[in-house]
């Protein structure tokens, strides 16, 4: 069962690091809904464990309809438990927050793994599409077919399957991000209008038409996706939501051969049924699907592994891997103890206090006087500052506006690690520019 992790009656407590049980690590993305963290959760034998926590964002938190419609698709599916789903641990309430936690996976989207192939000139494999699509089916399939324990049908549908919500892990499993949060989503049109068209991008035809969704709609869904990567084409494009709607209700949608003229005959036969806009001429489940493409793979001449495809994404990202091992390092070697953590945090919230916090920043006290300390940037970042001397060459001086008791913690802090309070800021400013 799922329970609501709900805050402590006392006032909140000033280590910003801290979401409830969780220690929130990096905020990964953001987005109109939510914002995502990378965290950890201690385990009973003392261990921490990487979660993902997927947070609300605080205008949505008072939108009745919304949070009720997020959590009862969250609580399906909660439920789902298949090696290709990624699993929901927990979610509920915290202070004034709604969260999921869901399973932490290590990886890359397919939004990113397919472009980055083609920035390194490596052409993504036919048969890893095939073999990624597969995983997909599987996943969705479990899906669509759960039922309660008194085998009552859940009726779970995907609503966004898009290369985004696809992950291929560093191991070589394949996961399905965010199931029935689509739902949710649409009870609020906070969304950037280019998010909108980009998510319409994969809806099937009955989504744009407003229809009641079954199974069938994530397979046109996945035959979308799938044309993208077999033949470099979004299928369906424009330059208005509505245009893009009308793509994908009247549009022509040319055989995958047409732009990739080496491509298998059975494949493209997979892919027209998946995008037939009839549904009931479409594959009536996500194992049909599935079962086209296993054959097709089977008769293959190499059937990749996830081995294979471990490899594959591992190269793809090697420098970014080699980035993230050094900065753990760092981090491991530098790290400092909780109540310097919470001092550090309040010192980045001071830094842009306008942008949105990482995590949430703590108010100033109206009664607490502002101090300004200088601070000598060094020239890497020096010629982020205004005016002044050639800020490529020489330091550069910025005052920055701080509360009295913000400065003293900055002081302490710089004290117990024997450096000033200014080079501690400026080195802390670097690193946090470094990596926005």
């Amino acid at each position: 069962m799922f329970r609501h992790v709900m805050s402590p009656a006392a006032p909140q407590q000033r280590d910003t690091g801290r979401f409830g049980k969780y220690r929130l690590i990096d905020r990964i993305a953001v987005g109109g809904m939510a914002e995502i963290f990378l965290a950890s959760q201690e385990g009973e034998d003392g261990r921490e464990s990487p979660v993902v926590i997927k947070r609300i964002r605080p205008h949505l938190s008072k939108h009745a309809a919304f949070v009720k419609m997020f959590l009862n698709e969250a609580r399906l599916a909660a439920q789902l438990n298949h090696p290709n789903v990624v699993q929901i641990h927990d979610l509920g309430k915290i202070a004034e927050s709604y969260f999921i936690a869901m399973e932490y996976v290590a990886g890359r989207d397919m939004r990113r793994v397919v472009p980055k192939a083609e920035a390194l000139g490596i052409p993504f494999p036919l048969v890893y599409a095939v073999k990624i699509a597969s995983c997909v089916c599987a996943g969705l399939h479990h899906a669509h077919t759960k039922a309660d324990i008194y085998d009552n049908p859940l009726n779970i549908v995907h609503r966004d399957v898009s290369p985004e919500n696809i992950v291929v892990a560093f191991d070589g499993s394949v996961k399905i991000l965010d199931f029935g949060i689509a739902k949710a989503a649409n009870q609020v049109s906070q969304t950037r209008t280019g998010e909108i068209k980009g998510k319409l991008s994969y809806m099937s035809p009955e989504q744009c038409l407003g229809k009641t969704l079954d199974c069938r709609s994530d397979i046109f869904s996945l035959g979308v996706v799938l044309y993208e990567w077999l033949t470099g084409f979004k299928l369906f494009t424009g330059e208005s939501e509505v245009a893009v709607m009308r793509s994908i209700t009247e549009g022509k949608i040319y055989a995958p051969s047409y732009f990739r003229e080496d491509l298998p005959e059975k494949v493209e036969l997979i892919l027209m049924k998946a995008l037939e806009r009839d549904r009931d001429r479409r594959y009536q489940t996500a194992a049909e699907m599935q079962r086209d493409l296993d054959a097709f793979l089977d008769a293959y001449d190499f059937t990749p592994t996830p081995l294979h495809l471990a490899n594959f994404i591992k190269q793809l990202f090697e420098e970014e891997l080699q980035e993230e091992q050094r900065r753990q390092r760092s981090r491991a070697a530098t790290a400092p103890t909780s109540e310097e953590a919470l001092e550090l945090s309040d010192v980045v919230a001071a830094l842009d206090p306008g942008a949105p916090p990482v995590p949430p920043e703590l108010p100033v006290p109206e009664s607490s006087p502002a101090v300004t300390a200088p601070i000598t940037l060094p020239p890497g970042i020096a010629a982020l500052a205004p005016g002044g001397p050639d800020v490529r060459t020489e330091p550069h001086m910025l005052a920055v506006p701080l509360s009295r008791e913000l400065a003293e913690a900055v002081d302490a802090v710089a004290r117990r690690n024997g450096v000033s309070a200014g080079r501690m800021v400026a080195e802390l400013l670097e690193a946090w520019l470094k990596y926005r």
